[in-house]
């Protein structure tokens, strides 16, 4: 318990939280600090580009093994099934629909890159290396969970809205893209691609961050501000539960397929975040009838800011104490 109150407590006051918690505290107090659109997705772009360049290169120095094949079949297999999970989760815990609680689900089943961008900063700031190919995992797990809460609506005797190109956007999704690649290209390239731009890839990288997550600040705390009274307190407790049931069956599967400490951390991680980008943007064709102030605040106003603050360095001290690194 010492060693996990520590670890949260150096995280709280590490810039990337505070400068969150700014934007958060901003927001809420309707400020008008605002980051220009072009340049919130201009680091959204050179975080993507970063984090799957160094995943290459660290894959081209490693080399492919059936541990990396393991892990994309585990993060497949998790996405389709975690939001089956929610799902169940939402029902008993909360008064939601079964179309708002798929919509809800999708969001749990798929995957944070933001989440897992900090979960990277945190342990390479701990000296904690951990697989490059974990950055191919977060891709897979991107899009499945879409499909899992589509079949959870028809089963519910629903109607979901299944569009001829919604599959085909969901693979070609731009963050997705980029990830992917970026890891390519550093795969390709390897340690002499990484040298010749390591200047931008590395020194820049906290400090990009830093500004990334004040403007992700003042997206939560705008949700949050304009969702008073759409949420009761089981959703908000099922927010903060499902990300640490769905850690710890990442930490099983990590430890399982033989995973490394930082490998396991970001298994539990990916499978303990929410996606509030590629899959809002699913749920407003396939089921329009969703309500994304619910979907929305539950994700990016209360899971994402529980895993940025205290998930991240919780999930690293059980990790820590199952495999005695």
């Amino acid at each position: 318990m010492i060693e996990i109150l520590s670890l949260a407590g150096a995280n709280l006051i590490s810039p990337i939280i505070l400068s969150f918690a700014l934007g958060l505290l901003a927001a809420l107090a309707r400020s008008d600090l605002t980051i220009p659109e072009a340049v919130a997705k201009g680091m959204s772009i050179y975080l993507l580009f970063a984090i799957g360049f160094k995943g290459g290169v660290a894959v081209s120095a490693h080399g492919i093994d059936q541990t990396l094949v393991l892990a994309l079949l585990a993060g497949l297999v998790l996405s389709f099934t975690l939001p089956l999970l929610a799902f169940g989760l939402l029902r008993v815990l909360t008064g939601l629909s079964a179309v708002d609680a798929a919509a809800v689900a999708a969001h749990y089943g798929s995957i944070s890159i933001v989440t897992f961008v900090a979960a990277t900063s945190v342990l390479q700031g701990r000296m904690i290396s951990s697989e490059g190919y974990m950055v191919a995992v977060a891709a897979v797990m991107e899009a499945p969970a879409i499909l899992s809460a589509l079949w959870l609506v028809a089963r519910s005797g629903g109607e979901a809205r299944m569009e001829p190109g919604l599959i085909r956007e969901l693979l070609l999704n731009g963050s997705i893209v980029l990830l992917v690649g970026a890891f390519f290209i550093g795969a390709i390239t390897g340690e002499k691609g990484f040298a010749e731009i390591s200047a931008f890839i590395e020194a820049p990288f906290k400090g990009v961050l830093c500004l990334f997550l004040l403007d992700m600040g003042l997206i939560a705390g705008r949700g949050l501000r304009q969702s008073r009274g759409v949420l009761g307190l089981g959703a908000v407790g099922f927010a903060i539960a499902m990300p640490l049931v769905s850690a710890l069956l990442g930490l099983g599967v990590g430890a399982l397929i033989g995973l490394s400490l930082g490998g396991i951390v970001l298994m539990m991680v990916l499978c303990a975040s929410a996606s509030y980008i590629a899959v809002p943007a699913a749920m407003r064709v396939a089921l329009p009838e969703a309500n994304p102030a619910i979907y929305l605040t539950l994700s990016l106003g209360v899971t994402f800011p529980f895993n940025l603050t205290l998930g991240i360095p919780l999930y690293l001290a059980i990790a820590q104490a199952v495999t005695g690194a």
